[in-house]
């Protein structure tokens, strides 16, 4: 058996125990969120697990964050609670971030490539923050700086984590059937990846090919500065406008948000099958208003990639969500999924209309439940029928629903039943002219 664990897990181990330091820090941050369970009353473990997620840092922030978007791997309550899960933090110094910069970029940044950095940070997240700056020939620009050894701790973590998963399945054999080390493995490569600022210029660059082959003009990306960018910095076109989570100041300075935000949407349904990725966590922090009318797609760290094979499935069920057609719902969720057992397509349909017909009926004058909600019940819903989504599909259908839920920032509460219908049929059309 201890062979067997081994060859199993020297791939997994890397550096990551031999960091005794990060490992040291686990454990004194798992040590106070014992204490502080007891002197709280010891609320509820998924709870505890997201405060303890949250004061161990970068990885387990991102871990927490991707737990929040794969209802189909994790159980519901995990899920809610994890979409508290921050990822704002204490920025650090500009004296260390410079560091970054100079390691990057060269001694000489500040003379040959920058004309000038703001050192108090636009935004500062769990792996990097973001600075406004200006180049020497005159562009104004944000960059965004990987904070000083994300990356060891990031792979410390996960190959610890990974090696835990590892023995786990050898020792307990029937936990295999959780796949928890493929799971880990998945996650690793995702984080690892958006740690890779090369890897998302590349990105950014790819969606603005596809704009521009469209001939779109109504959504813009950020023009990416290579000779001021590296795997650990990115430099990129400031752009200036309106963030959609500034609600108030959106709905005073938009002409017509509805078709702002119907541009928004009809170009991401389109990448769905025009573009080799997707945007994978456009919320509204994601979408600028430009003062020119456009949209800003910014931060692609996090994209997605769907199979041919299953775009005709993606298609079909976004179509049929939109139509109502239950049944085409059913036939799209199990070309989608997957499962061992033969599945019921009338009783899946007949269930996915009640879900439907039980949000349609809400009363009005209650708020409107969060899309995530809506997500977990038609997630629920395929399991009880054996389907099972792959963790990419489960991005795609909450970023459909992120847009869904733009639907309050249109409109009042009084407007909003009023144009209810008209809407509806607004993003039908742009379903039907993509699809």
């Amino acid at each position: 058996m201890i062979l067997d664990i081994y060859k199993k897990l020297s791939p997994a181990i890397g550096h990551g125990v031999s960091s005794i330091k990060r490992l040291r820090q686990t454990a004194m941050a798992i040590g106070v969120t014992g204490v502080k369970w007891i002197l709280d009353g010891r609320p509820a473990s998924p709870v505890v697990m997201r405060q303890a997620f949250e004061r161990l840092g970068a990885t387990y922030i991102k871990l927490g964050q991707l737990i929040a978007s794969s209802p189909s791997i994790f159980p519901e309550s995990y899920v809610k609670e994890f979409q508290r899960c921050l990822d704002q933090t204490e920025p650090v110094p500009f004296v260390h971030m410079e560091k970054v910069l100079e390691q990057e970029l060269g001694s000489r940044y500040l003379i040959d490539v920058f004309e000038h950095i703001n050192p108090i940070p636009l935004a500062s997240a769990s792996i990097a923050q973001v600075y406004a700056a200006r180049l020497k020939t005159g562009e104004d620009v944000v960059i965004k700086i990987q904070r000083p050894r994300v990356l060891e701790t990031l792979t410390t973590d996960l190959n610890f984590l990974l090696f835990g998963a590892t023995v786990l399945e050898v020792l307990v054999p029937r936990l295999k059937h959780a796949s928890v080390a493929g799971i880990l493995s998945e996650i690793r490569n995702t984080v690892l990846e958006e740690c890779n600022f090369v890897k998302e210029a590349e990105n950014i660059e790819i969606f603005s090919k596809f704009l521009k082959d469209t001939h779109n003009t109504s959504v813009v990306t950020p023009r990416v500065y290579h000779r001021a960018s590296s795997e650990r910095v990115l430099t990129m076109e400031r752009l200036h406008g309106i963030c959609l989570t500034d609600r108030k100041q959106f709905l005073n300075n938009t002409k017509n948000p509805r078709k702002v935000l119907g541009a928004a949407f009809e170009t991401w349904v389109a990448s769905l099958s025009g573009c080799e990725l997707f945007h994978a966590d456009l919320h509204a922090g994601n979408l600028m208003i430009l003062l020119d009318g456009r949209v800003g797609f910014i931060d692609f760290g996090i994209v997605g990639r769907i199979s041919k094979k299953t775009q005709a499935g993606v298609k079909a069920l976004i179509k049929s969500m939109m139509i109502l057609d239950f049944t085409v719902m059913a036939e799209s969720m199990l070309t989608i999924g997957m499962t061992q057992r033969k599945v019921d397509i009338d009783l899946l349909a007949g269930d996915l209309e009640t879900v439907f017909a039980a949000s349609e009926s809400m009363d009005p004058a209650v708020p409107v439940s969060e899309p995530d909600q809506f997500l977990l019940e038609i997630v629920r819903i395929a399991e009880v029928h054996g389907i099972r989504f792959p963790r990419e599909f489960t991005l795609l259908l909450k970023q459909f629903l992120y847009f869904d839920s733009y639907g309050d920032i249109m409109f009042n509460m009084e407007d909003m039943m009023d144009d209810m219908m008209d809407d509806m049929e607004f993003y039908r059309s742009l379903i039907t002219e993509q699809f």
